[in-house]
C-alpha cells in the first residue's frame, strides 16, 4: 500500500489516501504518490524516527492545501506566514530571522517561541516571541 494525493486543477492537494496503484489507476482524478516518511528532502524511519537510508519522495509528505510543484517534483506545505521564504532544498517554508534557541532554564519552564509576523513588519530585526506553555 502507498499513498496518494489527490490534486485539484491548480495541483492543490485535496485529499490523501492509502491504497495500491491498481486502484488508483481507476479512479478519474489526478494522483501523485507520497510519502509518510519524507519530510524536508530526508527519509525517516517511522519506528524510530531517526533519518535512514531511505529514497525521499517529492520532499514532503502531501497534507490537505499543500501545492505539488511539477517542476521540483515536491509537495509544498501553505505558507504560514509572508515573510517567510521558501528553501529550495527542502521545500518549507523558513522565517526570515533564525529560530533562537533556548536556554536550559527556559527548556525546564516549558517556554517555546513563537512567530509574530506583525511584530516582524513593524520591525524586521524582531519576530519571534518566547511564550510560557505551562497552565498552572
Amino acid at each position: 500500500m502507498s499513498h496518494f494525493a489527490e490534486l485539484d486543477e491548480n495541483n492543490v492537494v485535496l485529499r490523501v489516501i492509502v491504497a495500491e496503484q491498481d486502484y488508483i489507476d481507476t479512479i478519474e482524478g489526478t494522483w501523485v504518490q507520497t510519502s509518510y516518511n519524507t519530510y524536508a528532502g530526508r527519509h525517516y524511519n517511522p519506528e524510530t524516527l531517526e533519518e535512514d537510508d531511505g529514497v525521499p519522495l517529492r520532499k514532503n509528505y502531501a497534507g490537505v492545501g499543500f501545492i505539488y510543484d511539477p517542476d521540483r517534483d515536491a509537495f509544498i506545505p501553505p505558507k504560514p506566514y509572508e515573510s517567510f521564504v521558501l528553501d529550495e532544498d527542502t521545500c518549507r517554508w523558513e522565517p526570515p530571522i533564525p529560530d533562537p534557541v533556548l536556554t536550559p532554564e527556559q527548556q525546564a519552564g516549558d517556554f517555546t517561541y513563537i512567530w509574530d509576523e506583525e511584530a516582524y513588519q513593524a520591525d524586521n530585526t524582531k519576530g519571534w516571541v518566547i511564550v510560557d506553555m505551562s497552565y498552572e
